[in-house]
């Protein structure tokens, strides 16, 4: 590779994240168990250093950002311990007729058939709670998003309100009549029938419509595909790379997690291969995406759990991660040549037990 190919090489950190003042809303996903909390974790600790007050949502069923910050989160926003402008909130994106503001807590008619429509109940979760959010004066709002599927379904939640909003007023066209008796009939006053429904879906689809606008505008969102050097995830990411791009969702930023670094003489030949494959994926990584900022974060030895191991971790999202050199003492290195040493003896006798076999066969 030329010297001038490698300038124009990004630097592999999220630094253009945090420079980035204009970001509104920050997407982390991925393929399930390759990060993304840890993450987006740290990565809303570094935008909180340069930021006002910072938001991070857990949009994940599997809620993991109490775990990974060791403190108990809830669907409204909570300080987290340390900070004085970070704050974080898990969302459930399924929702209950209870929680639905305007509708009662009986089995509503037209309720039932609004939530029949699928994909309707998540999209109208999600839109209460970005109507919540757009509320609150954060400067920057982090989404610890669920897997693949889940996010993808996510970005489609405008189109999901708008057929379901069509389908609802053609049934009221249709059976506009009927739906009154039946509403009348369950015990629905006026204001829990058919017309509240429609107007909440309309309220709530010009909520997300509007959100939508500014997550298909570069300068306000971004999303950022977190990975591991595998070919699931290579292929996962790629997907959701094409499917970013369809909605029209700007993605610049590829954190690969998990590498394995040739720290020390590894005598391993588990670790060896898997060092192997791993580099085979990380250079199609980089022929794939060799117009992003992309991160390799360090296999640890540990988990990263509780805020200063999360702080502690922030330095390898900042500045490309270089695995330190050893400098082996004359003792250390006497006392490797030796392990060498005994290593060969070992073979020689195995071979020499070898060959004796044969023989006595």
């Amino acid at each position: 590779m030329a010297a001038s190919d490698q300038q124009d090489i990004p630097e592999g950190t999220v630094q253009n994240i945090l420079d980035q003042e204009t970001l509104r809303w920050v997407f982390v996903g991925g393929k399930g168990g390759v990060g993304k909390t840890t993450c987006s974790s740290i990565l809303s600790i570094l935008l909180a250093r340069v930021r006002t007050s910072v938001l991070i949502i857990s949009t994940d069923p599997a809620h993991n950002l109490s775990d990974a910050f060791q403190q108990r989160f809830t669907k409204s926003p909570s300080l987290v311990n340390g900070f004085s402008n970070l704050y974080a909130m898990e969302v459930d994106p399924t929702v209950e007729n209870e929680d639905i503001p305007g509708i009662d807590g009986q089995d509503n008619f037209v309720s039932e058939l609004a939530n029949a429509i699928p994909g309707i109940d998540e999209a109208m979760s999600f839109a209460e709670m970005l109507k919540l959010v757009q509320t609150m004066d954060y400067s920057v709002i982090v989404f610890d998003t669920a897997p693949t599927g889940h996010t993808l379904r996510l970005l489609q939640f405008p189109s999901t309100l708008e057929k379901g909003l069509a389908k609802m007023m053609t049934l009221k066209n249709k059976f506009g009549g009927l739906l009154s008796q039946m509403s009348r009939l369950f015990g629905a006053e006026d204001e829990f029938g058919e017309d509240a429904i429609l107007g909440r879906l309309e309220g709530m689809k010009d909520v997300i419509e509007q959100v939508n606008k500014q997550f298909k505008d570069p300068d306000l969102t971004t999303f950022i595909c977190v990975c591991i050097p595998e070919f699931l995830s290579l292929y996962e990411t790629e997907r959701l790379v094409q499917e970013l791009t369809k909605f029209e969702i700007d993605t610049h930023n590829i954190i690969i997690n998990q590498v394995l670094y040739d720290e020390e003489v590894v005598q391993s030949k588990l670790l060896k291969a898997r060092m192997r494959m791993q580099q085979k994926y990380i250079d199609q990584f980089y022929v794939l995406y060799d117009d992003f900022h992309i991160t390799k974060l360090p296999l640890l030895p540990e988990e990263v759990c509780g805020v200063e191991a999360l702080k502690s971790f922030t330095s390898h999202f900042l500045t490309p991660y270089e695995p330190p050199v050893a400098k082996d003492t004359v003792g250390e290195l006497e006392k490797r040549v030796n392990i060498l040493k005994q290593e060969l003896r070992d073979a020689e006798a195995e071979l020499e037990r070898t060959r004796k076999g044969k023989q006595k066969a």
